[in-house]
């Protein structure tokens, strides 16, 4: 049972003098008008006892402190998700003094089916007419005094990218808070205990509403849509632009990561001798500076140099394209496939958002409506590398598919073996997703609205900078968190020796018959457990078993690792049985933070981890096997 004490705020622990909601249906603009109204005078967080997110920011005007609460986007108050639950709550609570419904005028009909709603429940609104311009541009005409008086409530044409019409957004909505300005009720014969005829009588206002207020003249801009949409979500063209794009992306994070990395490595090294000369100089105990720099400092610089350039550069290409309104169109294009396998469509969705970090992937997982979709989408998010893995799948594509070229070529071909694994990794989701949905999370696939928004020109720089803040810089920091501890532990397995063999030694001895069986060697499952924390130490503590040395190394070009690798038994199978087992374990522990605050289930999280390690351990027998036979 949700109660509004939970989402209320302490008024003595917030100073503020008056409340104001967002409310509207989602891609209408509302978090960018809520951004431009409260600039960084924000935080996010959840609804207390939900995993609904929230965005919570304040501005000032006229001498008050408005605090505004951003309620999540939905299409209607039917109380079917938790979403709309506590958005139907919140309203109806009068908790706020005003609410603003955020509406996009390119699409006003179907918006005004939501308005409707909010006006049966509360007349302190206010109707914000978002991406006016955008509606100009397109011939559409919004007699916008027709359209308040229609409503009974004011109505303010913005342009919340352009920050156009937002002071006077602000003052009106200041004046319905404080009773400056009157509403009124005028729509009527809404309000009836049969959902069906409620619906109906909403539609009809709806029409009425905008045959009265709405004309319309040439539209080039959705003749353009429709035009590229042929292409972009046609069964035949679809799927091979969206791998495509994704290939272009590839080959950039991989051209662009190395040369930062380079740089990054460089400087932490600089960092590295600054800090023993420091260290020697106040005669610190020479232990304490091994383990503090060899163990401590070594993983982390290795998890920011290595994992920090992917990051900078897939977040923000991946921010343009969802920027651009491409996004939703791969939702479109995978749509068939996931009903088919009885997932949801929205899994595409997540399953995208994995591509940066499993975690943000496994929280993404909230967009779904129906329990057990969710749980189909969050089991097998872990099956898309994330950009802990990719520099490792980089590097050892690099190593033994691609090195007989080398400068641009060498690039376009790890982008495609990327890519290809990228491929695999989904049709292994989808053979998974049809599994659970068969066995263990038995059911009927749900249906969904799938808008798909108009193609914009992104904002580049705002884009890149918002990326860069609240994706990359969210995952660098809880990659930190982990790589610290881990450095400690790594550095204590090498360091403990019993009779002259180090604890790291000893473990590698006893899983070398096992990771033999599956392809592999005792050290590459070592490496992977203690790389649980953070994908991104796999390599180096492989080096560093490899060597039998005492701290993490790091190789100096791709052309050493691969000399290290090879002097150490491994050939094409052991690469290939490495990669299938690298795409396809345990989450890293951050995702396994997150699958256990998302569900609240240990079941769930233990299948999370056991399901990919079985069907990786599953594809390196395979891979091992068929190299039996060829040879």
């Amino acid at each position: 049972m949700l109660h509004l004490r939970d989402i209320r705020e302490n008024k003595a622990q917030q100073k503020y003098d008056l409340e104001i909601a967002l409310a509207g249906n989602p891609n209408v603009g509302k978090s960018t008008v809520f951004n431009a109204l409260t600039g960084l005078k924000q935080h996010t967080g959840n609804w207390s006892g939900k995993t609904v997110s929230n965005a919570v920011g304040y501005f000032k005007h006229s001498g008050s402190i408005i605090k505004v609460v951003d309620l999540p986007g939905t299409y209607s108050l039917s109380s079917n998700s938790d979403e709309e639950v506590l958005a139907n709550e919140y309203i109806i609570s009068d908790t706020a003094s005003c609410i603003i419904v955020v509406v996009d005028a390119t699409n006003l009909e179907r918006n005004l089916n939501f308005v409707l709603q909010i006006l049966t429940r509360t007349q302190k609104v206010v109707i914000c007419l978002n991406m006016f311009d955008e509606a100009i541009s397109k011939g559409i005409s919004i007699d916008t005094d027709e359209l308040s008086l229609q409503l009974g409530v004011p109505v303010v044409s913005t342009s919340a990218i352009k920050k156009s019409g937002l002071d006077e957004l602000k003052k009106v909505s200041l004046d319905v808070a404080l009773g400056n300005t009157k509403t009124f009720k005028t729509i009527k014969n809404i309000e009836t205990d049969d959902y069906s005829k409620c619906i109906e009588c909403i539609y009809d206002q709806c029409t009425k509403i905008c045959t009265s207020c709405l004309k319309l003249s040439n539209n080039r801009q959705s003749d353009f849509d429709r035009q590229v949409d042929k292409f972009m979500t046609s069964k035949i063209t679809g799927l091979p632009i969206m791998l495509l794009l994704l290939c272009i992306i590839f080959w950039i994070t991989i051209v662009g990561a190395n040369f930062l990395s380079e740089h990054l490595s460089v400087f932490f090294n600089y960092v590295k001798g600054v800090m023993f000369s420091l260290f020697i100089n106040l005669d610190i105990n020479s232990i304490f500076i091994d383990f503090l720099i060899n163990g401590v400092y070594t993983t982390l610089s290795w998890v920011v140099a290595v994992m920090l350039p992917p990051m900078a550069i897939f977040f923000p290409m991946f921010s343009l394209l969802e920027d651009s309104g491409y996004l939703p169109r791969i939702a479109f294009n995978l749509d068939s496939c996931f009903h088919r396998v009885g997932a949801h469509g929205k899994q595409s969705l997540t399953m995208a958002m994995g591509f940066g970090c499993n975690s943000c992937g496994v929280i993404g997982c909230r967009i779904i409506d129906s329990e057990r979709e969710k749980n189909i989408a969050v089991l097998t998010n872990s099956f898309i590398p994330c950009n802990g893995k990719l520099p490792t799948l980089i590097a050892i594509t690099s190593i033994f598919f691609t090195n007989a070229v080398s400068g641009f070529i060498s690039s376009i071909f790890t982008a495609l073996i990327l890519l290809i694994l990228i491929v695999l990794a989904v049709f292994i989701t989808l053979l998974t997703s049809k599994f659970l949905s068969i066995t263990i999370l038995k059911g009927q696939s749900s249906s969904f609205m799938l808008e798909l928004p108009p193609y914009r020109k992104p904002q580049f720089l705002k884009t890149i900078i918002y990326s860069l803040k609240d994706r990359a810089w969210f995952v660098l920091l809880r990659a930190v968190a982990v790589a610290i501890p881990a450095g400690a532990v790594i550095w204590c397995m090498a360091n403990i020796k019993i009779d002259s063999i180090s604890l790291l030694d000893y473990t590698t001895i006893y899983l070398d018959p096992i990771g033999e069986f599956f392809g592999l060697d005792g050290v590459i499952l070592m490496a992977f457990i203690l790389g649980f924390p953070a994908n991104e130490t796999v390599i180096p503590i492989m080096l560093m078993a490899y060597s039998s040395s005492n701290t993490l190394m790091e190789y100096s070009s791709i052309t050493e690792l691969g000399s290290i690798l090879a002097s150490n038994g491994w050939t094409i199978v052991t690469a290939i049985c490495f990669l299938m087992l690298c795409m396809f374990h345990f989450p890293c522990s951050t995702t396994c933070i997150s699958i256990y605050k998302e569900s609240k289930s240990i079941k769930l999280t233990a299948l999370s981890m056991i399901i990919p390690t079985f069907i990786g351990l599953s594809l390196c027998l395979l891979v091992k096997s068929i190299g039996v036979f060829f040879h």
